[in-house]
């Protein structure tokens, strides 16, 4: 029977391609998306021939504690238990923080930060009994270095590492590793829309003087939850072309 993975944020740039990845490594994804999006959800299996046996969507709130205990209770009794979790839902509000509103903290924060509680909770005792099981978050490079006109972006990133940490210490006698992927700037079509002269100045910070492809996050994701990962946790795999060293 296949392992399987469940993945936030599962349509879109790194989200799409860290499911290609897990379906071509033999895993079940279940593929969440916000509720209201469930015509594009549809589409967007659809238009990569998935097959039922391969990925499952799933409509989840990830800012919603409530929601999701009661959609992830439902979802263990029917798929019967969850081997990898990927948090990688996350937005941007970016702002200098002179400017920033409170609406505009509090939607990053509890996209990128607070869902991790309301994801993570209600399956980590389940991965624990059930144990060898993974958990993978998807930070930034901007948690680790932070940004100009991203206080609450990269407020929430380096959370999401501390969490990481902090859970990998609770897990390990289970045999469930936790651990983060920080991605540099990534080849999405929401980074790629950037005007050219703007993306060709990120570009020339960066010492590989490229973005990264979202199939190599996706790699990187891959190894984590796989059985040669089994000895890691509590880490940050940076995956940023050299643009932060630490």
């Amino acid at each position: 029977m296949a392992k399987k993975a469940l993945v936030t944020g599962a349509k879109g740039g790194i989200g799409s391609s860290i499911t290609d990845g897990l379906v071509a490594a033999g895993f079940r994804v279940i593929a969440t998306y916000f509720p209201t999006n469930e015509a594009c959800a549809k589409e967007w299996f659809k238009a990569n021939n998935y097959s039922d046996e391969q990925v499952r969507l799933l409509p989840l709130d990830v800012t919603d504690a409530a929601y999701c205990e009661e959609a992830l209770a439902t979802l263990l009794q029917e798929e019967g238990n969850i081997d990898v979790l990927v948090n990688n839902a996350g937005i941007t509000r970016d702002t200098t923080f002179k400017r920033m509103t409170a609406q505009q903290w509090n939607d990053v924060i509890n996209t990128n930060l607070n869902s991790l509680f309301n994801v993570t909770q209600p399956l980590f005792a389940s991965m624990c009994e059930h144990g060898n099981a993974r958990i993978i978050n998807i930070t930034s490079v901007n948690g680790l270095k932070g940004q100009f006109g991203q206080a609450n972006y990269s407020a929430a990133k380096a959370g999401m590492i501390g969490f990481t940490k902090a859970l990998a210490a609770e897990g390990a006698r289970s045999g469930v590793t936790v651990n983060a992927i920080a991605p540099g700037y990534t080849g999405t079509p929401m980074v790629e829309a950037i005007r050219e002269e703007v993306l060709d100045g990120i570009k020339a910070e960066i010492p590989m003087k490229r973005l990264a492809k979202p199939e190599e996050i996706a790699s990187a994701v891959t190894f984590l939850a796989s059985e040669q990962a089994a000895y890691i946790t509590g880490e940050t795999l940076n995956v940023n072309g050299g643009l932060y060293m630490h």
